[in-house]
């Protein structure tokens, strides 16, 4: 009777709680855009984006230096918060190595998302 008890309680208790862990720590990443604050992100644009993008969200044309205004980038399908957060982590040729922390990371990608027309 014991063994039989087991069972039934690793199907209706334990199984469940052990599939809602990954659920949970997804739909984290899922809304992980939030994790940042738009207003600093947009401040931390105006500092050390600007001189190469366009970063307010009234400007949606193209730059002279040809690189995508933050508009363009939030309207990617390809942008998410984790596509941003490794964009911003990795050095890039044509990009200067700003060495952001993770919370400027953060808000300058909530920022960036933001800007998406729904």
């Amino acid at each position: 009777m014991t063994r039989r008890w087991s069972k039934l309680f690793l199907a209706r208790t334990a199984i469940p709680l052990l599939m809602a862990v990954p659920l949970a720590a997804w739909t984290h990443d899922a809304n992980a855009q939030q994790d940042g604050d738009v207003a600093a992100g947009r401040k931390l644009a105006e500092t050390w984006c600007s001189s190469c993008h366009v970063v307010g969200p009234s400007t949606v044309h193209g730059t002279s230096n040809g690189v995508p205004t933050f508009v363009a980038v939030a309207g990617m399908k390809a942008t998410t918060a984790m596509s941003l957060r490794v964009f911003l982590q990795t050095p890039h040729a044509q990009m200067p190595d700003l060495h952001l922390s993770r919370n400027e990371i953060d808000d300058l990608a909530t920022y960036i998302l933001s800007l998406r027309r729904r």
